[in-house]
Parts: structure tokens; C-alpha cells; sequence
């Protein structure tokens, strides 16, 4: 998507020559930026005190078709309001462009759990921006398409060679606005962007030596699907489900559950499976028609696998971080709390992932960010699994996909670790504050009720507050609230409920939801 087909723009005073977006021109420009990242990446991260400027835009770069079917999708925005917590570093800027306004009583909620660091301190190095913007365009195109905000931004950065940018996800829309600003990316150059699709992620993790379910790749007709689905099922007779997945979906909006019928394994299995596509196909995101669903894999091609059964399975993920210089970092494993009918839609999550497996499952989610690092990944990125219970009480982890972008274990892991100054040892499964205290929580991105609706910010606080619900930062325990912005007009919002141990964290989630309801009754 071309923002401008010219190379020179005017603002105000200035003229800025920029290249065309998506061409040689650019690349190479952008590549000599993320060169110096490097250096900034060894020297200034480490070090709390030295100057620094991130610019947070948390543009959900992602198929707006799709994405419109989002309930509050605009405010899902907020979810990066957890890297405020940066703040914390004393001559740290921040610039959070957002499409719509954030209310002040949001930001004052974050400032305000900040440690160490009075709300007035880190106001003023906080800049919060807006387009004034609600429509379904990624947020990164809005910017692009406001010269005089883009130039807003470029004052507010004094130095380049300190600052950075970050996003949800990283296409080539952010890939332009790195160019524009002249600052480097934090995460994978879009140009790689395929490592991280579904058909991507299934050639990874055969090259990692991982298990992963059986299917096949690349595909992009119908017919592609229904002799996927056929030779599936002549290698498994006993088959129940497939999956059918775009290659670029996300929280399973993307997805869909084929149903064998009873079926004969003769020549004519692919016609007869054809011919019942319709009728037992049936897609993960209810406002996904079968025709917008075909038209969407077709555009972006995508894969067919097993539906892995299991008298007991979860649905762990595992978190990753990949430096400049190829170094690896497990941050967190969690359990995905995943619903829908076929349990294909992500609710949330619970940290850290369970004891039983959570070590082998690290180990696992190394091999396949080993494999990324070759192949030029960076950043912050997830691994999702399928973990099977066996009859000896083993589990047996299956890679699903990689999130080569934040997701929704990010905030939360993040809010954790910026309030409790702790890490996750990924050789024990186990995470423990600066203090030396283990901490675990219980997260949801989807608390949903009509009964909200109405409910401003200001109420949840005053509610919050009244029944001592906030987050206590010398127990370091509580509940912190995120995606407010959705609140009133969706009754949509979400928690991270902090507990010294998994029975408190989800007593705290408990509590919250029978308080919310009792207020709204």
C-alpha cells in the first residue's frame, strides 16, 4: 500500500526526500538504520540511566476485514500502555501515538503504579498523541498520511542515534515509517515476515526437529484444501477435524474446523468432501463469512492440519526474545486460556505455564527461535503449542504457530516484570521478583459483559479503589486493569490478576468479576 508515490514531501519549513515505499531504495536505507540498532541495543538498554526516546505504536497492522470483527478493536491500542512502565528509567522519553484519544484518568493509572517514580516526573517526559482517527485503516497508515504529526514526532526525538520505535507488529507500513524518521525498529524486518506466517512457522519448525501436527503448507485454492483435507484423512482414517488456518489470521479469527462426515476412503473421497465443505465447515470468528474466509486464504494462502485430540491437552506458549547480535532469551512460558467452540479463540492466559512441562516446553520454544535467529529474526515474539497428555503422564508438545509480533501474553508478562523487577528462570519453570518472592497471575484480554457497558474509567477506578482491588505495590499483588478505552461503549475490558501463588491470582480474577457484576447489577 503506497502512502505517497512521490519522493519529496513538504512540512512547514522543511522538505523531506524520502524513497518510494517498497523499493530498492528503501531497503537499503532502512537496513542502514537497523545497523546502528546494535549499538544502541548493547549500550544504551542496559543502561537505566542513559538518554533515551521509544516511540510506542501499537498499530495493529493486521487484514482490517478481519480485524473489524474485533469488538473494541481500536482500543486494543491500549494493550502497549504496559511499556509506560519504562518511565521508571529517569531520563527515559516516551512518545504513544494512539488512533483515538487516551482518557487522562488511563494514563494517570499507569503513571501512577509506576515504582520508584512520582506520576509529575514522568509526565513530563511522556508525549501522547493522537489522529483523531477510529476508522478500520492500521494506525501506522493514519501517521503516514498526516504530514504535520509525522513532524510533531521528528521534534520530539532530539538524538536518533537514541531512539527507537516499537510496535504490535511490524509490516511494511512501519517499515516506511522507520525510513521516514530515520530511527531503527526494534522486531523482524518485514521482508521476513513469511517465517512467522502459519506455512512459515510449520518449514521451522520441521528444520527446528520439533513435533509439530501433521498437514501441509502453502496452500491457496479450494482444491488445495479438499485434497489437504482428503490425504489427511487417508493417512488417519480415524480422523475427526482439521484445521483450516490463513496464513496471516491471528487469535483464530483466521481459522476454521472442518468436520468429517462418514466418508469412504475410494477415489471419490476428494468430490465427496467438496461437496460437503459447506456444510461442515465452520469458521472460528462468527461475523467471518464462508465467502469472506475463502476469499481471505486465497489472498494470503495458508495451511491444513490435524485437529489434535486428547483426552487432556493445553495450550501453552512460549516467549522469546531475539537480540541484534543473535543472542536468545526465553522470557516466559505461559497457559493459554483459549474458548470458542473448538477452543480456537485466545481469552488469556495464566503465567507460568504448568510446572509438569513447562522446562521441556522452553527447550522446545529454543530450538525454533535458534532457527529464527539464522533466518534474521528480532525482537519479542511467541511460540504457540499443543501439549497431549500421555498414558504415562508424559506431555508431548506439538509447535502450532509463531507470532513474530507482541501478542497477548506480552502486556501482561511485561506489567509483571516492570512492577516486580523479576525474571523467569526457564530452567525451573519458576519466576521470582528482585525481592526473591515467587509471583504468578492469572490474565484475560476478553472480561465481557453488556452489564459494563456504561461504565466509564473513572467508575472502574472509583470501584477498584472502594473494594481494594488495585494492585499493591509493597505486597506485590493485586489486580491491574488494561484495555479501559473499551469499557463504556463495549463492556469490554482487560485484567492481570498478580497472586504469591496460582490459587491467589485466580481468587483475585474471581473476586474482581463477581465485584463488577454486583456493581453493574
Amino acid at each position: 500500500m503506497n502512502i505517497d508515490t512521490n519522493t519529496t514531501r513538504k512540512c512547514f519549513n522543511n522538505t523531506y526526500h524520502f524513497p518510494l515505499q517498497g523499493s530498492k531504495e528503501e531497503r537499503e536505507v532502512f537496513l542502514s538504520i537497523q545497523q546502528r540498532f546494535t549499538e544502541q541495543y548493547e549500550k544504551v538498554f542496559p543502561d537505566k540511566l542513559a538518554p533515551r526516546t521509544i516511540l510506542i505504536l501499537p498499530s495493529l497492522s493486521l487484514d482490517q476485514d478481519i480485524l473489524s470483527k474485533v469488538k473494541g478493536a481500536v482500543h486494543y491500542e491500549e494493550r502497549m500502555l504496559c511499556l509506560l512502565m519504562l518511565l521508571r528509567m529517569p531520563t527515559t522519553k516516551i512518545i504513544y501515538v494512539t488512533s483515538v484519544p487516551v482518557a487522562d484518568s488511563i494514563v494517570d493509572y499507569y503513571l501512577h503504579l509506576l515504582p520508584g517514580i512520582t506520576g509529575h516526573h514522568a509526565r513530563k517526559r511522556l508525549t501522547m498523541l493522537s489522529c483523531y482517527d477510529a476508522s478500520v485503516k492500521p494506525l501506522t497508515q493514519k501517521v503516514l498520511e498526516r504530514p504535520r504529526l509525522m513532524e510533531r514526532i521528528r521534534e520530539l526525538i532530539p538524538d536518533t542515534n537514541s531512539a527507537h520505535l516499537t510496535c504490535y507488529n511490524i509490516t511494511s507500513l512501519e517499515k516506511t515509517l522507520a525510513v521516514q524518521l530515520g530511527i531503527p525498529l526494534f522486531g523482524t524486518d518485514p521482508d521476513k515476515f513469511y517465517e512467522g506466517s502459519k506455512s512459515g512457522s510449520r518449514k521451522n519448525f520441521r528444520d527446528s526437529g520439533v513435533n509439530f501436527p501433521d498437514g501441509f503448507e502453502d496452500l491457496t485454492t479450494t482444491e488445495d484444501i479438499v485434497k489437504a483435507l482428503a490425504d489427511l484423512k487417508r493417512r488417519n482414517p480415524l480422523l475427526r477435524k482439521a484445521v483450516i488456518k490463513m496464513n496471516d489470521g491471528f487469535s483464530g479469527d483466521g481459522n476454521a474446523i472442518y468436520t468429517y462426515p462418514a466418508l469412504e476412503l475410494d477415489s471419490f473421497l476428494e468430490k465427496n468432501i467438496e461437496e460437503s465443505l459447506s456444510h461442515q465447515l465452520k469458521m472460528v470468528a462468527k461475523e467471518v463469512s464462508e465467502k469472506l474466509f475463502f476469499e481471505k486464504f486465497q489472498s494470503m494462502g495458508g495451511i491444513v492440519e490435524v485437529f489434535l485430540d486428547g483426552d487432556v491437552k493445553m495450550s501453552p506458549s512460549v516467549q522469546c526474545v531475539i537480540s541484534p547480535s543473535h543472542q536468545i532469551e526465553i522470557v516466559s512460558t505461559h497457559d493459554q486460556l483459549l474458548g470458542g467452540e473448538d477452543g480456537q479463540v485466545f481469552l488469556g492466559a495464566v503465567f507460568p505455564a504448568d510446572e509438569a512441562y513447562s522446562i521441556s516446553l522452553a527447550k522446545d520454544g529454543k530450538k525454533i527461535a535458534q532457527t529464527l535467529a539464522r533466518r534474521g529474526a528480532l525482537g519479542r515474539f511467541a511460540i504457540d503449542f499443543i501439549s497431549v497428555k500421555q498414558s504415562d503422564d508424559s506431555w508431548k508438545h506439538y509447535a502450532i504457530e509463531i507470532n513474530l509480533r507482541k501478542g497477548g501474553t506480552t502486556h501482561p508478562f511485561l506489567m509483571l516484570q516492570f512492577l516486580t523487577d523479576g525474571i523467569y528462570n526457564a530452567d525451573t519453570g519458576e519466576y521470582f521478583t528482585a525481592g526473591g518472592n515467587k509471583r504468578f497471575y492469572f490474565a484475560s484480554d476478553n472480561v465481557s459483559s453488556d452489564k459494563y457497558i456504561g461504565l466509564t474509567p473513572d467508575d472502574l477506578m472509583d470501584i477498584s479503589i472502594f473494594h481494594e482491588l488495585m494492585y499493591d505495590s509493597a505486597a506485590q499483588e493485586g489486580v491491574m486493569f488494561h484495555l479501559v478505552g473499551a469499557l463504556s461503549e463495549y463492556g469490554k475490558l482487560g485484567l492481570v490478576c498478580v497472586g504469591s501463588s496460582p490459587e491467589r491470582a485466580k481468587a483475585y480474577y474471581d473476586k474482581t468479576i463477581n465485584i463488577l457484576d454486583l456493581e453493574c447489577s
